[in-house]
């Protein structure tokens, strides 16, 4: 493992640990140190959100699991991180030293993963056995595309197993947003669907990412779409809780001179609308 890097909430770098599956970040949103978990090892996504730090993005799927390598690397770490010198190393704040989560994210859409399902259940065990959970959070962070397949709806009942819960990402609820933001043609209809069936397997949060895109700020029509269709997700879903953010890192993508951070006072207007639609919320910047 690398040995003088200092761990941040900017430096979200993938190979810090010196691991092919396994990497530590500083999360904003878990507020500690998240154990990442990066099943698309060739920066293959569905998606090509506009905002992605991922370099050389490439439109596919996760390859192949070495399930034999993921589980002694994940054993390994959690046990540097436990019993180790992990955190004086990486020279994390003391205030910061507790793993907060497993967030299995990494470098594109970890559904798109071949045995999914047994991907969860592998790392479930093995954090459980070192005590990891039900302590920490277990998270899977997805743009939610692919909730509809049978090996993925497994997963996501293997996690509500684990106490597990569920990222949904969702940024925008127009035709053009998701276009724009997202790089996708998957039409809202289906993200809903896919929202209320991933909330019926297991706990479910909607997160955003706001953010101001070539000098537009957060759009009023971004706003009312998105505040309506949380009223429909309201009444047809198990959804009671938001997260929203904005940039902290610069994104790999062609459009990121075009991409600025929203400030928190937006941030914080905005979470208040959503409020008095009666679900929960939490701001990150």
């Amino acid at each position: 493992m690398a040995t003088m890097s200092v761990l941040t909430t900017i430096n979200h770098d993938r190979d810090i640990a010196g691991l092919k599956y396994i990497y530590p970040v500083l999360s904003r949103r878990a507020g500690g140190l998240s154990v990442g978990i990066n099943f698309n090892t060739n920066n293959a996504c569905n998606w090509r959100c506009v905002y992605c730090q991922v370099p050389n993005l490439i439109k596919g799927a996760a390859p192949d699991l070495d399930f034999a390598l993921l589980e002694d690397e994940l054993e390994f770490f959690l046990n540097d991180v436990q019993q180790g010198d992990f955190y004086q190393r990486f020279q994390v704040d003391p205030d910061n030293r507790v793993i907060k989560d497993l967030a299995i994210s990494g470098n594109g859409e970890p559904t798109s993963v071949k045995n999914f399902a047994l991907a969860i259940t592998r790392i479930g065990d093995i954090a459980t056995k070192l005590g990891v959970l039900p302590e920490s959070r277990f998270v899977l962070i997805t743009n939610g595309s692919l909730i509809h397949q049978q090996k993925v709806k497994e997963g996501l009942k293997a996690l509500q197993g684990y106490g597990g819960e569920v990222w949904f990402k969702f940024d925008s609820a127009t035709k053009e947003g998701r276009a724009l933001f997202n790089q996708t043609a998957q039409s809202i209809k289906v993200s809903l669907e896919n929202i209320r069936i991933s909330s019926e397997l297991c706990t479910t949060k909607l997160q955003t990412c706001l953010f101001d895109f070539a000098g537009q700020g957060l759009a009023e029509a971004e706003k009312r779409a998105y505040l309506d269709t949380l009223k429909t997700i309201k009444v047809t879903t198990n959804v009671k809780e938001i997260l929203l953010y904005t940039l902290a890192r610069p994104s790999m993508q062609p459009e990121a001179k075009q991409l600025a951070a929203l400030p928190l006072d937006v941030l914080n207007a905005f979470a208040e609308e959503i409020r008095c639609l009666d679900f929960k919320v939490s701001v990150a910047c």
